[in-house]
């Protein structure tokens, strides 16, 4: 095992069926929050903002709702939603909703203590990556998906619109303090967003699994994710109510957040952000099993010592006299898993994606996001990324 290596998880985690209800009388960090949610009418519709609301009530907090918040969040709205906590005297931030929605409040409760624009904070592309030195709010996250594991990072993406940049940022500040998962309101999410969730968190603990960054208790979780992964996301996406599998993939997209803090995801997500930069119809959990089997078939071809571990993980039999061989088996319980949750025919060409985009897009990647192709247990140059993305279509 390594010798060395970091361990920072400051996130209090309450996970359980039904304990969103905890909100009511868990300490708080302040007395009047800006719970941030998305456009759509979803928090609406299934009582849980009101639900949320009258608990902070009941807990002696106020609260002011943002409610513009995009599928793909962007850098306007962070601005814009921080101006309101400021205005409406917030004291902390709650994100109420999916990965954008509390991604969006880390970023808003950073800007609402920090002078200038978002984009000066924000290192790749053309941010500044200037120290976010006043701190930032305190965030409760409560998370209605299981994928994006930003209950328990501190890592925050946003798009800058008019460069077409969607950058990962965080920093200590941003870790949320409480995070309350509850996978009874996670039951609503229909079959193919459940899918595209799952798999992000997938990929996350794929990812985190394979990053040279890795360590041993990211290792852990990273392939105790993948098990329960695969074996709980094709029974949520075909029985949503099931709360067995929802609890397994709630905790499975926690756990593999974890492994986000203490390890890395690669560029199999600076591909992805890429895309849904220049195509934000595409759902980032979409977007990364578009490029999976390409971009894994690839890595696992020239570095494949850990992809066995990841291949029995998915309960798949190893077999082939060489590692590379060996690894293949993880191709092949990945290729298993797309068809399990009905994603086998699903095509970049769907969403509009062009071949000939392929070289604009990986100049994009290693641009804005380069940093983690710098922990890829191989150094991929831009042609082999050119090559990834036209493996793809």
């Amino acid at each position: 095992m390594k010798g060395n290596f970091n361990y920072y998880m400051p996130t209090e985690i309450v996970f359980g069926p039904g304990r969103l209800k905890e909100l009511s009388r868990l300490p708080l960090p302040g007395k009047k929050a800006l719970i941030v949610i998305g456009k759509g009418n979803s928090m609406k519709k299934y009582g849980y903002l009101d639900r949320v609301i009258s608990y902070l009530k009941e807990n002696g907090v106020e609260s002011v709702v943002f409610d513009k918040i995009l599928p793909n969040p962007i850098a306007d709205h962070v601005g814009e939603g921080a101006k309101v906590a400021r205005e409406n005297g917030c004291d902390f931030v709650v994100g109420l909703g999916g990965g954008s929605s509390i991604d969006s409040s880390k970023a808003i409760a950073v800007m609402a203590k920090n002078p200038g624009d978002y984009w000066d904070y924000v290192s790749g592309g053309s941010g500044k990556g200037k120290k976010v030195e006043n701190g930032a709010l305190p965030i409760v996250a409560i998370p209605t998906t299981a994928g994006t594991g930003t209950e328990a990072d501190p890592w925050a993406v946003i798009t800058k619109v008019d460069t077409n940049e969607k950058i990962g940022f965080g920093c200590k500040y941003t870790f949320p303090t409480l995070s309350i998962v509850d996978p009874e309101l996670m039951v609503t999410n229909s079959p193919e967003f459940t899918a595209y969730q799952g798999m992000d968190a997938f990929f996350h603990a794929v990812e985190g699994y394979l990053a040279v960054v890795n360590q041993p208790a990211s290792d852990v979780h990273a392939l105790q994710s993948v098990k329960l992964i695969t074996e709980y996301l094709p029974k949520a996406v075909a029985q949503g109510n099931d709360i067995e599998a929802r609890t397994a993939m709630a905790w499975a997209s926690t756990s593999a957040g974890i492994v986000e803090s203490l390890s890395s995801c690669m560029s199999h997500h600076s591909m992805e952000h890429a895309v849904s930069a220049y195509h934000p119809e595409v759902p980032h959990g979409a977007g990364l099993i578009m490029l999976s089997v390409s971009y894994f078939s690839f890595m696992a071809s020239k570095a494949p010592e850990r992809f066995i571990d990841l291949a029995e993980a998915m309960g798949e039999e190893i077999h082939g006299n060489t590692k590379e061989e060996q690894a293949q088996c993880f191709i092949k319980g990945l290729k298993k898993l797309i068809k399990n949750i009905g994603m086998q025919d699903l095509k970049l060409s769907n969403f509009g994606v062009k071949k000939e985009e392929a070289e604009t897009l990986a100049k994009n990647a290693m641009d804005t996001m380069g940093g983690l192709f710098e922990v890829d247990p191989y150094r991929l140059s831009l042609e082999e990324v050119v090559t990834i993305y036209e493996g793809c279509f």
